[in-house]
């Protein structure tokens, strides 16, 4: 039973009040200046015990039963309807000529007061299940550092201005294992699409140094990776190479959200003085990533635990 904030009586004071009454024969008032209640009190809940027995005991909503102004149940599916396209309560609002605050009221009445994921497809997870069986390859554009130092995302301070206007941009590939998250990352002039076949080669070399084949790679449909060199590379590695959905990113999620995490904790996690001392402090990141970070998808456990977790059971079946 959920009690009220002020209630004098919880259930058993309740009962005790009633088994007084009814039992012991002890009076109305005598009964209710021992549990410190008036005596209207301790009526309403003999009356409400001798109709309904222990039920009649329980706390009940103060809420009215009827509600005279409430919305009509059609406007409110209309409403749902249109939060499920993913319209904010205002422009449902203007749609339904109704005030924003009783639109949010209903929608938080609903259980619709969080767009979150609300019409959206259901999200697809997925692990493969050996090292190398699919790569993940993405490029983040990332501003060089000007002479003025670090930029407002480390700052916080936007008085300056853009600090990187004009100084140009820098491409971070990155490639993690689907079955690992074991990263490498290089920061490079340009996503053209030789920089991207060589970015690519190097990444398979590096996996082969832990053992690992590389067998397919999912890509974004950049113009790079849709380029007849970027083909035969692929077809001259022996890998199979697949390309996400147009406008659909998150099939590439696992390398946008290491992006994510990447930028958080190197990109953005330290002031820079310039953009080589940013790329220096790379491959430390990078090493504790790959060697110490506990990671949240692979049981908060390192990706090169979780590489050896699955050599030493794809070794037991060979």
């Amino acid at each position: 039973m959920k009690m009220h904030a002020n209630a004098r009586l919880s259930l058993k004071g309740r009962e005790l009040l009633v088994d007084r009454v009814e039992n012991a024969g002890w009076s109305v008032i005598a009964a209710a200046e021992a549990v410190g209640i008036s005596d209207r009190t301790a009526r309403k809940w003999i009356a409400r015990h001798r109709a309904e027995g222990r039920d009649g005991l329980l706390d009940r909503s103060s809420a009215p039963a009827v509600v005279a102004n409430r919305t009509d149940d059609r406007r409110v599916e209309v409403i749902a309807a249109l939060r499920r396209l993913r319209m904010t309560a205002a422009e449902i609002a203007e749609c339904v000529d109704m005030a924003v605050s009783t639109v949010s009221g209903i929608l938080t009445r609903i259980g619709l007061g969080k767009l979150g994921r609300l019409g959206l497809e259901p999200a697809q997870r997925y692990e493969r299940a050996r090292p190398g069986e699919l790569i993940h390859i993405d490029v983040k554009k990332l501003g060089k550092i000007g002479p003025g130092g670090a930029g407002h995302r480390v700052t916080a301070d936007r008085s300056k201005g853009n600090r990187s206007r004009g100084v140009g941009w820098e491409f971070v590939h990155v490639c993690i294992d689907d079955a690992t998250r074991l990263a490498y990352v290089e920061v490079l002039a340009d996503e053209r699409a030789s920089t991207a076949v060589g970015f690519l080669r190097r990444a398979v070399g590096h996996y082969a140094g832990y053992g690992i084949t590389v067998e397919r790679l999912l890509t974004d449909n950049g113009n790079a990776y849709r380029s007849a060199v970027h083909a035969i590379a692929c077809r001259t590695l022996g890998i199979r190479h697949l390309r996400t959905r147009p406008y659909r990113p998150q099939t590439n999620g696992k390398a946008e959200r290491f992006i994510r995490t990447m930028l958080g904790g190197w990109a953005y996690g330290a002031i820079y003085r310039s953009s080589k001392e940013r790329n220096a402090a790379l491959a430390g990141w990078l090493d504790f990533y790959n060697r110490r970070r506990p990671h949240g998808a692979l049981s908060h456990k390192p990706p090169i635990a979780r590489l050896n977790e699955l050599n030493n059971l794809l070794g037991s079946y060979s």
